[in-house]
């Protein structure tokens, strides 16, 4: 792990602003004390905490297990997929070791993610059992599919142990050897997630419990008022569900990191509050800020205008631009609308990479020496506009040399599109193009979202 001092040191007199008990920051970009966390729209660092980089589910599942086989208190843990293979049974059982226990164990799963897993998680999660499974909008019921906002989805991958120790990145909990439209395979996918200690794991820890408290209240909604109703102070009550379905405020953060104590770290969210465009600016800011290198991972990958335009003026002076993408395909319609861009990014001198060996599922990109991030979010129209998603934006050189390290190994299995394969606006690829754009602009309309793309 990179590492920063522990989070439950004492700092010295002369800690910079940021650590657990220091002295607010002057500088003119330093958040009000008061400022909620979950409000801003933009990425803010806390410094004092510790990374390690999580390659496949084969480094992160025996950390994730190990991490709740010692839990003492709680665990929270959200998922889009949960499937039902040995791999997963096996973390379903370490969860339910940890309930018997007395451990208070909360599991939040989405509804069409995990559609086809669902009997198998109702058998291992029952509801008298030692785990509450809570089902983000389930979709079990034909009416169900015509509930507003249901193309909205819950695609975080999060875990939380004791509030100590915490886990984020893009990994389901499934083999890394099964897809479920393909079978099993001969080599993993690729995809990363990342182990957290330090102040930067209580928004992780209060971006798992609201999503849960969320979908759990949806479940059963009446219950709760009725049992709100009884008690004798309703509002206590009120204000009790409020805090749980409320993320944390921001004492002890910054907007930006220089100040900060190594490691510093940043949780960024995609919700449908306030945050609905944050993990989309932190990338585009990053972008613009790049002075050498912008080396970027992404199964799906369709970004928006002003994200190209970022990529294409990075491109213009001077900057590396590296795109790794997917080469053996699961979506077709998703690898329709990445090929539509190829010709756009490669004019402007970005380089584009199609992963061959395995399946592509990792969502990750560093930018020069000290800037990278690791998370469940795609560069697409769902996960930027649409889906619940969660990143981590690290600021510290060894972190980014680590994740620099294995993105050259995974391109070293790649193959560079040729930049004289783009024919600019020869006839069939433009009208390829603008059936893509359309599409996109009828599934956003669909799903309720706004602005523009």
């Amino acid at each position: 792990m990179s590492r920063g001092p522990r989070s439950g040191a004492s700092p010295p007199a002369d800690a910079p602003a940021g650590l657990p008990g220091a002295a607010p920051a002057a500088a003119p970009d330093a958040l009000p004390p008061d400022l909620p966390w979950s409000q801003l729209p933009r990425a803010v660092f806390c410094g004092g905490n510790e990374v390690r980089l999580l390659e496949n589910g084969d480094q992160l599942f025996p950390a994730m297990c190990a991490a709740i086989d010692g839990a003492r208190h709680e665990v929270w843990l959200a998922t889009y997929l949960f499937h039902d293979d040995p791999v997963a049974e096996g973390i379903a059982r370490c969860l339910q070791a940890a309930g018997r226990r007395g451990v208070r164990v909360r599991l939040v799963v989405d509804g069409f993610g995990s559609k086809a897993s669902m009997p198998a998680l109702r058998r291992w999660f029952p509801p008298d059992g030692p785990v509450n499974l809570a089902v983000f909008r389930p979709v079990d019921r034909w009416w169900r599919w015509l509930q507003p906002g249901l193309l909205r989805r819950l695609h975080q991958k999060l875990c939380v142990v004791d509030g100590a120790l915490g886990f984020v990145g893009g990994i389901n909990l499934i083999d890394d050897r099964m897809d479920l439209h393909h079978g099993c395979t001969e080599r993993p996918r690729l995809d990363f997630a990342v182990a957290l200690a330090g102040p930067c794991v209580a928004p992780v820890e209060q971006t798992a419990r609201a999503v849960w408290t969320r979908a759990w209240l949806g479940r059963d909604f009446r219950d709760e008022l009725v049992a709100m109703a009884r008690s004798s102070s309703p509002l206590s009550e009120l204000r009790r569900l409020l805090r749980q379905l409320r993320m944390p405020r921001g004492e002890g953060l910054q907007a930006a990191a220089g100040e900060l104590a190594p490691v510093a770290v940043a949780v960024v969210l995609r919700d449908n509050l306030r945050q609905r465009r944050t993990i989309e600016r932190s990338y585009i800011a990053a972008l613009r800020a790049a002075r050498e290198r912008i080396d970027l991972v992404c199964p799906y990958f369709y970004p928006g205008t002003a994200f190209r335009r970022a990529l294409r003026e990075a491109a213009a002076r001077g900057v590396r631009v590296r795109l790794l993408l997917q080469g053996k395909v699961d979506y077709r319609i998703a690898a329709l609308a990445a090929h539509a861009l190829y010709d756009e990014l490669l004019a402007a001198g970005v380089r584009i990479h199609e992963y061959m060996p395995a399946f592509l599922h990792a969502k990750v990109a560093l930018v020069d020496d000290d800037w990278a991030t690791v998370g469940s979010s795609n560069i697409d129209p769902l996960s930027l506009l649409l889906n619940l998603e969660a990143n981590v934006i690290v600021r510290d050189a060894a972190f980014t040399a680590r994740l620099a390290e294995r993105f050259d190994a995974a391109l070293a299995d790649a193959r560079e599109i040729d930049p004289a394969s783009a024919h600019g606006r020869c006839l069939p690829r433009v009208l390829r193009r603008a059936t893509v754009a359309w599409l996109a602009h009828v599934y956003l309309r669909l799903a309720g979202a706004t602005g523009r793309y």
